[in-house]
């Protein structure tokens, strides 16, 4: 897919991971609506790259149709849709004080796995109607998930499960939205330098920095984004889940 002119939604937008792969759609020419909770930094980082800014709760089904509505009277239906909306909270199942609250599993629940299907779902009604492009192509959609999703770690219960939960939704997805000619793969990264990690102590990102095989460093945002533009103009890559993580396999704890 060329992006030159081509509608693209990037939902956790307006920092990290989401907002970097934001930036890079714009330099490629593309249209990009930003979503995301912080309506604030939504603002800016539209500002920045010339794009739409929406504040959107993903978890919310109301919202995230007005901001998909949006985004479609300002670029018209999107062809691309970077899901990066997430949150990485930590917690035992069986902690000191006692048993995992279920309030906050479900909240991780629902950002990132409920969230990525949400939008996936009112994005992909869209572009079903589209026009298809070469090879009948109409769309292409980018989750997020994490390698915790296959070596989560001990107080990643939450986190691990979500992950490994859009990890999961990339092959039914792909097979289901492809008598619509709309592609869906996911990126599963490893330890990134983005606001998730960044506010672990400095000894703890250490400890993972070192932990990587090569290159022994954090990942960049910049690589993420790299990866979800080579996915979306490489019409081969379908239903795959890719992991970015400089072969690292991480520990237990």
């Amino acid at each position: 897919m060329n992006l030159r002119d081509i509608s693209a939604i990037v939902s956790g937008g307006a920092s990290g991971l989401g907002e970097v792969t934001a930036r890079a759609l714009r330099r490629a020419g593309a249209h990009v609506a930003v979503l995301d909770i912080d309506g604030h930094k939504v603002a800016r980082v539209a500002a920045d790259i010339d794009g739409v800014g929406i504040t959107c709760d993903v978890t919310d089904s109301a919202d995230t149709e007005t901001a998909v509505a949006k985004a479609y009277d300002q670029n018209g239906s999107a062809r691309i849709v970077v899901m990066c909306a997430g949150i990485a909270p930590a917690g035992r199942i069986l902690g000191r004080d006692g048993p995992m609250d279920l309030a906050s599993f479900r909240k991780v629940i629902e950002v990132n796995l409920v969230g990525t299907l949400n939008l996936m779902r009112l994005a992909a009604a869209q572009a079903s109607l589209l026009p298809p492009m070469e090879d009948g192509e109409r769309a292409v959609m980018v989750t997020t998930a994490s390698i915790a999703a296959f070596d989560g770690q001990i107080g990643q219960a939450a986190y691990a499960a979500s992950k490994a939960s859009v990890a999961g939704l990339t092959l039914p997805a792909a097979r289901e939205f492809s008598s619509a000619g709309i592609r869906v793969c996911c990126i599963a990264p490893g330890i990134f330098a983005a606001p998730m990690l960044l506010g672990m102590p400095d000894d703890v990102r250490r400890q993972l920095t070192d932990s990587v095989p090569f290159p022994k460093r954090l990942g960049r945002p910049e690589e993420f984004a790299k990866l979800a533009l080579a996915i979306i103009t490489n019409p081969m890559l379908n239903g795959e889940v890719i992991r970015l993580d400089g072969a690292l396999r991480m520990a237990p704890r």
